[in-house]
């Protein structure tokens, strides 16, 4: 009888082991595919935060306007302007819908509008739209206080609701949500953090990340089995 009641309960578990098996298995899949998603989107990723600091790198000195006044103790510039090439040769160009700049404190300047082209690399063209951004010289900080997306050539584009940059110490904090996407994976989060010009990123909040199947199978099929 005893022994009959051992084998019982050595039948009943043998089909937990092996869905814990099978499950083990599984986590180890999806851990080696995000070892090799989650560096490739993090590239991609922090290629935003040289973008969006691009754009600090036009102003103001070379702006070209089609007007300005003084309204409120503040220049009012009408379609300020400016482009031209980088020292590769690949073209660049910014402009905004309106630029303001305080009488009192020169160092600020707001932008209304916008639309920015700037090369990342000697391969990769960013596109920045936003509907506001302050920029202080004094500090070299950039505020994006409304949604801004910014649009890779190679596909990416992310999507802010509003970021915090600062050029010199090599930051950008989000504190509202984001969303990042390319063909192969989308990311979204509550919040984002880059470091070290981008070479740090850090989610937070509610992080969700997509992969598209036919990304993960060809990763698989790079990817070699330790097992």
């Amino acid at each position: 009888m005893s022994n009959s009641v051992v084998d019982d309960r050595a039948g009943s578990a043998r089909p937990r082991v092996q869905d814990a098996y099978k499950k083990a298995l599984a986590h180890s899949a999806r851990v080696r595919r995000l070892k090799v998603l989650l560096p490739v989107a993090a590239l991609a990723i922090s290629m935003s935060f040289i973008a969006v600091s691009a754009v600090r790198a036009f102003l103001p000195e070379n702006l070209k306007i089609e007007s300005a006044r003084i309204e409120n103790g503040k220049v009012v510039m009408e379609k300020p302007a400016v482009s031209g090439r980088n020292s590769d040769g690949i073209n660049y160009s910014m402009r905004a819908e309106r630029a303001l700049q305080d009488i009192k404190n020169p160092n600020i300047i707001s932008l209304e509008d916008i639309n920015a082209a700037v090369p990342v690399n000697d391969k990769l063209i960013a596109r920045v739209e936003a509907l506001s951004g302050i920029f202080d010289r004094a500090t070299d900080k950039l505020d994006l206080d409304k949604p801004f997306t910014v649009r890779m050539s190679s596909g990416l584009e992310a999507k802010f609701q509003s970021a915090h940059l600062d050029i010199k110490g090599g930051n950008l904090i989000a504190d509202t949500p984001v969303a990042i996407s390319n063909e192969s994976m989308s990311i979204v989060a509550q919040s984002l953090k880059m470091t070290d010009k981008g070479r740090i990123i850090t989610f937070a909040g509610n992080v969700r990340m997509n992969a598209n199947p036919s990304t993960i199978r060809k990763q698989d099929t790079k990817t070699p089995d330790p097992s």
